[in-house]
């Protein structure tokens, strides 16, 4: 039933053009540290939009190491929602961070770098 909405199934460094802080809401799955998702996913929102990170349910020492990623890409934590995954009794969290300011055009910095020194 939603409508005005664009679904898109991309990595962050293939998605770049034309679609820099347009975006409402970016997902991720559990696949890097969070400062590095914060980094590659926090430039493609709009301010006010929100980066939704599918996380374990242990992440609160993980949230805290992405606070100065948040900082610097203008953006803040907004909530950590646990929920069980539906049929089982695996519990997961979605770390949901809420966009503050723009990002500066630096960021996203090249993967090399990001590997290298994580924000």
């Amino acid at each position: 039933g939603l409508t005005g909405v664009e679904c898109v199934h991309a990595r962050a460094e293939e998605f770049a053009a034309g679609h820099r802080e347009g975006c409402d809401i970016v997902t991720s799955r559990a696949v890097a540290a969070l400062p590095m998702l914060c980094e590659l996913c926090l430039p493609y929102l709009r301010v006010g939009g929100r980066f939704i990170a599918m996380k374990g349910p242990d992440c609160d020492d993980e949230v805290a190491e992405a606070e100065n990623a948040m900082h610097l890409l203008g953006a803040r934590l907004e909530k950590i929602e646990h929920y069980t995954i539906p049929g089982t009794d695996i519990t997961h969290a979605a770390v949901v961070i809420e966009k503050i300011k723009p990002t500066h055009p630096k960021y996203p910095r090249k993967w090399a770098q990001i590997k290298k020194n994580m924000l």
